[in-house]
């Protein structure tokens, strides 16, 4: 009997990958029936644009480059701030699991305790795009005009799409430790708010002080709204490109075992 289940067990990468795959279809299922969810997704960054671009853009157009509407210059830093608040979604949806004992159900199984993250990160990469496309269809009605080629579209695609993992991997460190809905939705205020305000996804940085600006330019908001600027505006990325890059790929390096083993302790107990 030993000798005939080593043979039908499935190795243990295949059955880690089938697990995260299972959880993956659960969130994106709950996302896709989620009609609260699709409103937001659909509502929030079309309110955003518009407020943005039609408020600040008289006053902050004065102080861009020659040739740059506000709008272009604008819709980088909606689309990471929609983003960087979107990844809500994820400490909230680990949070509820973790609160309705839904994972001591899954404890009874022989599965991946990491697949229950890895499912609610990866479908926030279904929620992100969505928002994404609203967002790109929205500033194209009221006109927005970018200059990004084919490459270039895949380019701020790829980076948009590390930039969510990467923060949603940070938000599910708060979705473990908070003890609450209420405590996740203070605690991502209290860390998003300040990165995506003080950064320059609304206004160029050189308009800052001197501490308010240093800080602003040495933090990944900033170099991933930057990176993304320059491919839909056409312009030379710099070092933006790669600095988003690594940042993205520091966070989720620091975050992804952090959550994962503040997730098996609170799991267990």
């Amino acid at each position: 009997m030993a000798v005939e289940l080593e043979f039908t067990s499935k190795p243990r990468l295949i059955s880690n990958v089938s697990d995260a795959w299972i959880m993956i279809k659960r969130s994106s299922t709950h996302i896709l029936r989620n009609r609260d969810q699709l409103l937001g997704t659909f509502f929030q960054p079309i309110m955003f644009l518009v407020l943005f671009a039609t408020v600040f853009g008289g006053a902050i157009s004065k102080a861009l480059p020659a040739g740059v509407s506000y709008l272009n210059f604008l819709m980088a830093g909606i689309i990471v701030q929609t983003i960087a608040f979107g990844s809500t979604t994820t400490a909230i949806a680990i949070c509820n699991d973790l609160q309705k004992g839904i994972v001591d159900r899954f404890r009874s199984l022989p599965m991946n305790n990491l697949a229950v993250l890895t499912g609610h990160v990866i479908s926030d990469l279904l929620r992100n795009l969505i928002s994404m496309v609203v967002m790109v269809v929205t500033g194209l009605i009221i006109g927005f005009r970018p200059h990004a080629d084919f490459l270039g579209w895949l380019a701020i695609i790829g980076l948009v799409l590390l930039f969510t993992l990467a923060f949603s991997w940070l938000s599910a460190i708060v979705g473990v430790y908070a003890k609450s809905v209420e405590a996740v939705q203070w605690l991502t205020f209290v860390i998003i708010f300040p990165l995506t305000f003080a950064s320059s996804a609304f206004v160029p940085t050189d308009s800052m002080n001197h501490v308010l600006k240093t800080f602003a330019v040495n933090q990944p908001i900033t170099q991933i709204v930057e990176a993304v600027r320059a491919l839909i505006l056409g312009t030379p990325l710099h070092n933006h490109g790669y600095l988003a890059v690594i940042w993205c790929l520091g966070i989720m390096a620091v975050s992804i075992p952090i959550s994962s083993i503040l997730f098996a302790r609170r799991a267990s107990n």
